[in-house]
């Protein structure tokens, strides 16, 4: 409601107000909602979407040219992917403790520096998630310890093998696209 309050007559004409909220699916992961709103023009109208807890993601660099991604099969889109480590938010925990907690689970690195890279929606149409990015310097290699259901390859790669990876098409994963690219442009990473 805060928002409502401090929007200008122009956003008023965009705002959608919640009437009912209705969860229809509680998941370990996800909850499926299905909202009734009151439209602008004071019709009524529902919207379905995944509530989600947020989630982290983190470029690791284990020197000034050479990341670490994961390679793991995801069942939703039936292949193997090659991402960012990350993960889902546990519920009261902050962005950082999760990214690190994420990067030492999935990479077994620990780090001593991490700053954060950017905050995004990566579909707010049918979710609320936010992801938070992050870049990892200064790692300290370790033990990686995924969760029971996790299957996954820890992959070092050059930076800009990785670029190219996404400019072919070969790695489609959002987070991934978005952290590499965010680190390139305004991280200035060419070498």
């Amino acid at each position: 409601m805060k928002k409502l309050r401090t929007a200008s007559r122009r956003d008023l004409a965009l705002i959608e107000t919640l009437a009912r909220k209705r969860t229809i699916y509680s998941g370990r992961s996800v909850n499926l909602r299905v909202d009734q709103i009151r439209l602008p023009n004071g019709r009524a109208a529902l919207r379905e979407f995944l509530d989600h807890p947020g989630a982290v993601g983190v470029v690791p660099f284990i020197d000034s040219r050479t990341i670490v991604l994961v390679r793991q099969y995801r069942h939703p889109v039936g292949e193997i992917t090659l991402e960012l480590p990350a993960g889902k938010l546990d519920v009261g925990e902050s962005a950082l403790s999760c990214v690190k907690r994420e990067l030492r689970e999935e990479t077994g690195y620990a780090t001593r520096k991490i700053k954060p890279l950017l905050r995004y929606w990566p579909t707010p149409a049918f979710a609320n998630e936010v992801l938070h990015l992050f870049v990892a310097e200064d790692l300290i290699p370790g033990r990686h310890a995924p969760d029971a259901d996790e299957f996954l390859e820890v992959v070092p790669m050059p930076f800009q093998k990785a670029l190219k990876l996404v400019q072919s098409g070969k790695i489609k994963d959002s987070k991934t696209v978005i952290g590499l690219l965010a680190v390139a442009l305004w991280h200035r990473r060419d070498t």
